[in-house]
Parts: structure tokens; C-alpha cells; sequence
């Protein structure tokens, strides 16, 4: 062969063997359902609307009460509206009190959106979102997300780059993390079970890394990544009572099997240690209902 001919055969293979990495590896935020346009519905009160609005419930205090101390509103003066629509699969609501705008997930369709609290104004606030879940936010006004397609915890910095915050433990993958909380002193609590693995609706399906489902914390200084509660079935919402002395997390491994919990467990949690205690089920959801997020008003109601 001559040298013309052996260059020409090397340059075909190594095109061969580039467009079989092309197919092998995922791009970037790939999500598994193609995207699809939707037609937005009519927004504002929903259909048949009236006060008392019977899609809100109500508790009756004591001597004939309504409503929860300091909540604004109850049965009778109050009504659900719809803001947005168009989404497959609306989750992990966080409001940005600073710029009056709630940035939320639509996890099948891979992307963040951002509804404008000062106009109504709905719009894409990140797409690909690596099919991202719950949010938070900081006590420095960041955003704090779950990615399932990237199994990981990202923070969004104040000039919109983004930082890995978890996406290992012991050099294994995460599962898919699901919701998250901050508490006072920055650290990052989150849960960690396998729903954005399983399939490709609202993740990529992929084979565990992780033997359990667990609770994590992230550490505020050092960054690192301990198991705080590693018994969970299905490890789901997260949120801290307003002092921080309580942590409650959903179990709803009743989506795994029919003997699985669906309730949420509390614990006395100490912040700054990292460390929990005095685990008890908080309320029972009954089957085939499951909880799913949740956060403690100031009050300490868990919605």
C-alpha cells in the first residue's frame, strides 16, 4: 500500500471510529421523551368557581373557627386559580421573593419554568434542566436544585453558572436526587431515591450505583457527603420545622410494593452536627395515597 493510499484508510477509520463514540455517548441534557408543543389552556379561576370554593379544604379551629392563625385566607375567602399551564408534569415550586418570580419544574420535558408574579408572565427559565426536580433556595437567594438526568444537586450562582454540589457518595453515583432543603447554617439536606432512574419519562434509565436510598447533608464548609438516614424505602420531600429542630422527610415507598410506607417520618435533628434522632411517623397517608413535597409554614403546619 502506498502512502497516499495507507493516510486515506487511516482517516476513514478514525471517522468510523468518531461517529461510533457519537452514538454511544448521551448528549448533554438528552431527556428521554421527545419535546412536544402544547396548547396553553384559559388561566385565572378555574372552571365553576364560587365562594366558598369547594376545591379548598378547611380545619375548623376551636369554638367554630376558621383557618390557621396568621394565614391570610380559609374556605370562604379564597379560591384556587390556575397560573400556568402547558406543562407535562409541574413539581418543586420556589418562590424568589427579590424578583417576585416562582421558578418551578416540568420534569418530563426537561426544563425549569418561570412564572412572574408582578404581569403573569410564564416563560422558560432554563431547558435542558437535566430533568430536574425539587428546588430550594439559599439563604444568599440561590437556587438549589435535584437533577434527575444528571443525578446530582446543582446550585445556580448570582451570575447564573452553575456548581455541583453532590453527584457522588464513596465514588458511586447518586440515584436520582428528588427534594432538598438549606437550613440556617448553609448546609444542603437531600433525599436520594431511585423514581428519575427507573425509566425514561422523567429521567434516563439507569442501573443503580447506590445499595440504599438515602438522606443526605452536604457540609457548608468542607462540602462533604454523609448518610444521615439511610432506612428509607423510597426517601421523597424534605423540609426543617422553622426552629430547625424537627426534620421531616416522606417515605412513598408504597409506589415499590403494596406493604411499603406511605407516611411521613419526623426527627429530632440536630443542624450543625448533622446528625438525627427519635425517628417517629408523623401522619399516615392512607393507601393508595401517597405525600410527595412538602414545607412547614411559620407556624411549624406542614403543607
Amino acid at each position: 500500500m502506498d502512502r497516499r493510499a495507507f493516510l486515506g484508510a487511516m482517516a476513514a477509520g478514525a471517522t468510523a471510529l468518531k461517529a461510533t463514540a457519537a452514538t454511544t455517548e448521551r448528549p448533554f441534557g438528552e431527556t428521554g421523551v421527545p419535546l412536544q408543543g402544547s396548547e396553553p389552556l384559559p388561566l385565572g379561576p378555574l372552571p365553576g368557581g364560587r365562594y366558598p370554593d369547594p376545591h379548598v379544604e378547611s380545619l375548623k379551629k376551636a369554638k367554630g373557627a376558621f383557618g390557621q392563625t396568621g394565614f391570610p385566607g380559609f374556605a370562604g375567602t379564597m379560591a384556587v386559580e390556575r397560573l400556568a399551564t402547558g406543562m407535562r408534569w409541574a413539581e418543586g415550586p420556589v418562590y424568589f421573593p427579590a424578583g417576585r418570580y416562582l421558578l418551578f419544574s416540568d420534569i418530563p420535558n426537561n426544563r425549569i419554568m418561570r412564572y412572574c408574579e408582578d404581569d403573569g408572565h410564564l416563560s422558560v427559565f432554563r431547558q435542558p434542566s437535566m430533568n430536574s426536580n425539587g428546588n430550594t433556595i439559599d439563604r444568599e437567594g440561590r437556587l438549589i436544585t435535584c437533577e434527575h438526568g444528571g443525578r446530582r444537586v446543582t446550585r445556580t450562582e448570582l451570575d447564573g453558572s452553575i456548581t455541583v454540589i453532590a453527584d457522588k457518595y464513596n465514588g458511586k453515583k447518586l440515584n436520582s436526587p428528588n427534594d432538598v432543603a438549606v437550613a440556617s447554617d448553609g448546609s444542603i439536606w437531600f433525599t436520594d431515591p431511585i423514581y428519575g432512574i427507573g425509566g425514561n419519562y422523567e429521567g434516563i434509565k439507569e442501573q443503580p450505583e447506590q445499595e440504599k436510598h438515602n438522606v443526605y447533608r452536604v457540609d457548608p464548609k468542607s462540602g462533604d457527603i454523609k448518610v444521615v438516614v439511610d432506612d428509607f424505602v423510597e426517601p421523597n420531600g424534605i423540609t426543617f420545622s422553622p426552629d430547625e429542630k424537627k426534620l421531616y422527610v416522606i417515605d412513598t415507598g408504597f409506589t415499590d410494593g403494596p406493604d411499603n410506607p406511605s407516611h411521613i417520618r419526623v426527627f429530632d435533628v440536630d443542624v450543625g452536627a448533622g446528625k438525627v434522632s427519635n425517628s417517629k411517623v408523623f401522619a399516615e397517608m392512607p393507601k393508595p395515597s401517597i405525600t410527595d413535597g412538602m414545607r412547614a409554614d411559620t407556624d411549624g403546619n406542614i403543607w
